[in-house]
C-alpha cells in the first residue's frame, strides 16, 4: 500500500503512523550552499531518536540505508516534475512524501 504523507513548504513536526508504529517526523529547510529539506524521525513524546538528517531527494528509498531499523516500508519523495529536487517552496505542492509498505 502507498500512503501520501501531507506536507507543506514550512518547517514542521507531526506524528504519523508508519506500518503500525507512531513516529514523529520533523522537516526543516537547511539554508546553505547545498540547501535542501532535512528529515528527522523520532519516537513520539521524547521516546527516542530513530534517525536524523535524512536529505529529501527524489528517486530513491530514503530509508534504504536504515533497513536494519525495520520500519516496515519505504519513504519516497515524488515530484510531479520527474526527478526535480524539492525546493524551499514546492514541498507539498508538486513534491510529495510517500510511505510504501513492504507488502507491495
Amino acid at each position: 500500500m502507498e500512503y501520501r504523507i501531507p506536507l507543506s513548504a514550512t518547517p514542521q513536526t507531526f506524528t504519523v503512523g508508519l506500518a503500525g508504529v507512531e513516529y514523529q517526523l520533523t522537516l526543516r529547510w537547511l539554508d546553505a550552499d547545498e540547501a535542501g529539506w532535512i528529515l528527522d524521525i523520532d519516537l513520539p513524546d521524547g521516546g527516542g531518536d530513530v534517525v536524523h538528517g535524512i536529505p529529501l531527494v527524489t528517486g530513491c528509498d530514503l530509508l534504504a540505508p536504515y533497513a536494519y531499523l525495520g520500519v516496515g516500508g519505504s519513504l519516497v519523495v515524488w515530484s510531479d516534475d520527474s526527478d526535480a529536487t524539492p525546493t524551499e517552496s514546492n514541498l507539498g505542492d508538486g513534491v510529495d512524501l510517500w510511505f510504501v509498505t513492504e507488502d507491495e
